[in-house]
């Protein structure tokens, strides 16, 4: 497969948390067309085991691969941290995730070296962001605090009620007593209840992955001469393998943007995870 920079660029998370991902892409890259999956008749990802992650991940990332894309965009930190390094090794274009860039922004930022993380089970329990952060500072203590429940209550739609909000304190309530001064948001959903987040831990810094990343595929588009010509304005479509109309609906309200025709592709739900 030849990669030219005219190709787009593809995304996919596990529901429509990626766009917060992709928000900070479309801003960075306006030249670029971006294609979007949300694998919504898989979600929550948090709860399936690494193997099954490994494989629906791959089925994604070829499916893009089929519509036509240069650079591939894993916006889900529980796909990164099962997937990434496979997809790196068997896919024939470049695969980025969303762990490495806020594993270091958090690093280089935390003044007392006390990070807090916040993540799906699965990706506390792959202690990938233990291992990157030890690898920046060996010193730096960090302290992961596994949420199953906030993000299908994000993804659900509903209002950001109190249920919610008691949810936040309970998740951040061993951060604070840990007195860490930096927190990673290690699920892309996380950044959509950023305001109640820093209502629960006042003065802290929270790292996203949206800003970070976008630099990062800049410049690897960059240094693979894939970058399109600036002045021009890139399109942008979506699929999902859930309810196409509950994805624009969620979609569109999260984004602030039209999404336009939503395809569904890749249904049927996932067999039940065993490891």
């Amino acid at each position: 497969m030849e990669l030219t920079a005219d190709l787009a660029i593809g995304v996919f998370d596990s529901g429509v948390g990626g766009l917060t991902v992709l928000d900070e892409l479309l801003a960075r890259l306006p030249a670029e067309d971006f294609l979007y999956f949300g694998d919504t008749a898989w979600f929550p990802y948090g709860e399936k085991g690494d193997d099954q992650l490994r494989a629906r991940a791959e089925e994604i990332s070829r499916w893009l691969l089929g519509q036509g894309v240069k650079l591939i965009v894993i916006a889900c930190n529980t796909a990164t941290a099962a997937a990434a390094e496979h997809l790196q090794r068997v896919l024939e274009v470049p695969v980025i995730g969303v762990m490495t860039p806020e594993a270091h922004a958090a690093v280089l930022t935390t003044r007392n070296r006390r990070v807090g993380l916040l993540a799906t089970e699965a990706t506390v329990r792959s202690g990938s962001y233990a291992r990157m952060v030890r690898a920046h500072d060996a010193g730096v203590e960090l302290v992961s605090v596994p949420c199953p429940l906030l993000a299908p209550a994000i993804q659900s739609g509903d209002p950001f009620d109190e249920r919610i909000m008691e949810m936040v304190r309970e998740y951040t309530a061993p951060l604070r007593e840990a007195g860490v001064d930096t927190v990673i948001l290690g699920c892309t959903h996380y950044p959509m209840v950023e305001r109640l987040l820093r209502r629960s831990l006042p003065g802290v810094t929270l790292i996203t992955s949206g800003e970070e990343l976008a630099r990062e595929v800049h410049d690897s588009l960059r240094r693979r001469d894939l970058l399109r010509a600036t002045g021009t304005e890139g399109d942008y479509r979506f699929a999902c393998s859930g309810d196409p109309a509950a994805f624009r609906e969620l979609g569109s309200r999260f984004l602030q943007m039209p999404l336009g025709v939503v395809e569904q592709v890749l249904g049927g739900a996932p067999e039940r995870a065993v490891g």
